[in-house]
């Protein structure tokens, strides 16, 4: 009998839903030649920022469409210019941390009081709507890992997060930030509207708060519905899931990697 080798990527999360760490088989399609790109693009000041800028910039249209064109868009030219005139990564982190903390005040009046942000509190989580950001946002972070695992980029070797740093996948991190608005954001304020988010999905004290059990197989039901949703792709002329749109990013940075090919990140359209 022939066995066919399936290989299964296994992500972990915390106890408040931050990305832990992962069993990730021994081989992948990474290849040296994409890598040598990879690395030479990453390596390089000006490309390694032109690259950065777009992803900044990307995510932060994402946000916007889904949180409020009018309401943003002050905020988001006021990150355009800055992103423009950045010389450094810390320089586009920091511009993209102000329109963050802008668009969470958006979100905070799409809200009920009770699943309000207050302010973006990761470890631990503070109130219940943190609790769901994070937690969703770790599932995307994972997901995107597994994506690129499909690939033959190296998935420590980024453009916008720092590449030195140890235990992370650093480009999961930079291709994360595109598809958050698309999942976090959306969701949270989805079931906050259908009112499918209640009290007892929540751990909470004082001080801060967690998923409960019931509250974690929702969000992940509902994550795993999304992934499988489609789209009409302009492009390509047919419908695709919302997990392709993530392969279809990467392989677009592959293509930049390997033939130069310029990279647009993912903006939403519809």
């Amino acid at each position: 009998m022939l066995h066919r080798r399936v290989r299964i990527n296994v992500h972990f999360l915390s106890y408040y839903g931050d990305y832990a760490g992962s069993l990730l088989p021994a081989d992948s399609a990474t290849s040296s030649q994409t890598v040598l790109g990879q690395a030479q693009l990453a390596t390089s000041h000006d490309e390694a920022m032109k690259t950065a800028r777009s992803i900044v910039d990307s995510a932060a249209f994402n946000v916007r469409r889904f949180l409020g064109r009018r309401e943003l868009h002050e905020p988001y030219e006021r990150l355009r210019a800055e992103v423009k005139s950045a010389a450094a990564r810390e320089e586009l982190m920091a511009a993209e941390g102000n329109f963050r903390r802008s668009a969470w005040e958006v979100l905070d009046t799409q809200l009920p009081e009770w699943l309000q942000l207050a302010g973006r509190h990761r470890r631990p989580p503070s109130n219940a709507g943190n609790a769901v950001i994070s937690y969703i946002n770790g599932l995307v972070y994972a997901r995107v890992l597994s994506v690129l695992r499909l690939t033959p980029l190296h998935t420590g070797v980024a453009f916008l997060h720092s590449s030195t740093e140890r235990h992370r996948h650093s480009l999961a991190l930079d291709l994360a930030e595109l598809f958050k608005p698309l999942f976090a954001e959306r969701i949270l304020l989805r079931l906050a509207g259908r009112s499918q988010l209640k009290p007892q999905h929540f751990d909470t004290d004082a001080h801060e708060a967690m998923l409960s059990d019931s509250g974690r197989k929702l969000i992940i039901q509902t994550v795993r519905d999304e992934l499988g949703a489609t789209i009409s792709h302009r492009t390509l002329k047919r419908k695709v899931s919302y997990d392709e749109l993530m392969y279809l990013d990467a392989l677009a940075l592959t293509r930049r990697c390997l033939e130069g090919e310029a990279y647009k990140p993912f903006r939403v359209w519809w």
